[in-house]
């Protein structure tokens, strides 16, 4: 499984770029993801693949995880990204808004005690591109909004799932491979929702 990074045309844009006015600045690259300081996962191929079976997710789908201190699962949602143009701002306001509909905010903690992961299900390798760096700029913002830390970015392909930033990764669960028997511990009641598209994006494809 061969990983790197794709060209990125935001990489020659200068840091002092306004996120409100230019898409390409309310991205992450990579040495910034790496820098930011997001908790590692302790068993990253149970969380990915506990995620895989309950959502049997295909290209284009995104799901969104919070886990609490011990890495079980308290809620997760997915959803189809729309075809529009990669922009942090919009990823951001879908995922918080699927956050909203199935677990409380921590806002009133001093400390953020759970923490948010998402894994993107998408075509092409595992090389990092400005759609992930989109990604990654939309949970960092929103698990700011919502009172949680931000967790790991996981992708998942053909070729496989890899946690960018981190190195690791595996063949299996891919984009295509069926889904493996549940393993993910979770933590009941356990609110979530199905594969419908969230209507941000639809409402922002629509534009």
């Amino acid at each position: 499984m061969t990983f790197g990074f794709a060209p990125s045309s935001a990489a020659s844009m200068s840091t002092s770029a306004d996120p409100s006015t230019n898409p390409l600045a309310r991205m992450l690259e990579p040495a910034e993801w790496a820098s930011a300081g997001i908790p590692l996962l302790r068993n990253p191929r149970e969380v990915v693949s506990g995620l895989h079976a309950r959502h049997r997710p295909r290209p284009s789908t995104a799901i969104v995880a919070v886990l609490d201190p011990d890495e079980r699962l308290n809620a997760s949602a997915s959803f189809i990204r729309r075809p529009a143009p990669a922009d942090g701002w919009m990823f951001r306001n879908a995922l918080l808004s699927q956050l909203r509909r199935v677990i409380p905010h921590d806002l009133r903690r001093r400390t953020p005690v759970r923490t948010a992961v998402l894994m993107y299900c998408r075509d092409g390798d595992a090389r990092w591109t400005e759609e992930d760096g989109a990604w990654m700029w939309g949970l960092r913002d929103a698990c700011t909004l919502h009172g949680l830390r931000c967790g790991a970015y996981i992708t998942l392909t053909r070729d496989g799932w890899q946690v960018l930033g981190e190195g690791r990764g595996g063949r299996r669960p891919n984009a295509d491979s069926p889904p493996e028997p549940f393993a993910l511990s979770e933590v009941p009641p356990l609110p979530r929702t199905g594969g419908a598209a969230s209507e941000v994006l639809r409402r922002a494809a629509a534009r």
